[in-house]
């Protein structure tokens, strides 16, 4: 049986399961300030596995997809903050450049890292950061920003970096960060939302380069991203961005960060689970 004709037997439950992931990745992306990456990479790898396309190149073409819709979620999501003032810009411009050039490396880079490696290490990181986040007392490295600009940078880069490689918004990474230096929780979210534009557009053009030629892709695959997907999910998630950045806005910050902190902790489970089963 062709991919083709699996698509036609079971596309009901393919569009549902796309629709349903649009939504949740939006009210997350508004919500945390993610770009959604994390709801998205492991249902279109189920997916494509369900279509019987290598491991490889599903987890390859999950990514750079999760990447390509990140980029108008988190124009959307990053309005809808910037229209509540949760945006530093400042920050933005201090660290978005460096977060770029790091994404455009991962996503050069996609095609010589050992996958595994890389999620145990978030794995693990991200554990322990949540746990961090979930404590009444939230131990913090300083009680603000550094004041270097080249140890901002270098901190913007490695997010950048890391971000691209697991097809994730930056969010993740940046909010706990921002966290860890004492930073407001409701500015940290929408802040990260703006950076995860710088994320997604470096990293997908980075994922298109590294895809093309590759064989055994699905079909109208620009690269690593699927145009199909892309195109089914991105509309839903641009429309839920908002409430979920209305709903942030109105949540207590120590209520916020505990969300954030589950969330993270989910993550890293599902990131350690992945490896080691």
């Amino acid at each position: 049986m062709t991919g083709f004709d699996m698509i036609a037997d079971i596309w009901p439950i393919l569009l549902i399961s796309l629709l349903l992931t649009g939504v949740i990745a939006g009210i997350m992306a508004g919500l945390l300030g993610v770009g959604g990456g994390i709801v998205i990479v492991p249902v279109l790898f189920w997916i494509f596995g369900l279509l019987h396309f290598p491991a490889e190149v599903s987890m390859h073409i999950a990514v750079g997809t999760s990447l390509a819709i990140i980029i108008p979620t988190s124009i959307s999501s990053m309005r809808a903050h910037h229209q509540r003032g949760n945006v530093d810009w400042s920050l933005v411009k201090a660290w978005g450049p460096a977060i770029a050039i790091g994404a455009l490396l991962g996503g050069l880079a996609s095609k010589g890292i050992d996958g595994d490696i890389l999620r145990l290490v978030f794995g693990v990181i991200a554990l322990l950061v949540s746990i961090n986040l979930f404590r009444p007392h939230t131990l913090n490295l300083t009680t603000d920003l550094p004041n270097s600009m080249l140890l901002q940078r270098a901190i913007g880069t490695c997010i950048g970096v890391l971000s691209a490689l697991m097809g994730i918004g930056g969010g993740t990474m940046t909010v706990p960060t921002m966290a860890m230096f004492n930073y407001d929780m409701r500015r940290a979210v929408g802040t990260a939302s703006a950076f995860g534009l710088f994320i997604a557009l470096p990293a997908t053009l980075g994922f298109i380069w590294a895809g093309l030629g590759v064989e055994q892709r699905p079909p109208f695959s620009l690269g690593y991203v699927s145009v199909i997907a892309a195109a089914l999910i991105f509309p839903i998630t641009v429309l839920a961005a908002p409430h979920g950045a209305k709903l942030a806005h109105h949540m207590n910050p120590a209520k916020l960060k505990k969300v954030f902190a589950v969330f993270l902790g989910l993550t890293a489970l599902r990131m350690l689970w992945s490896v080691l089963s």
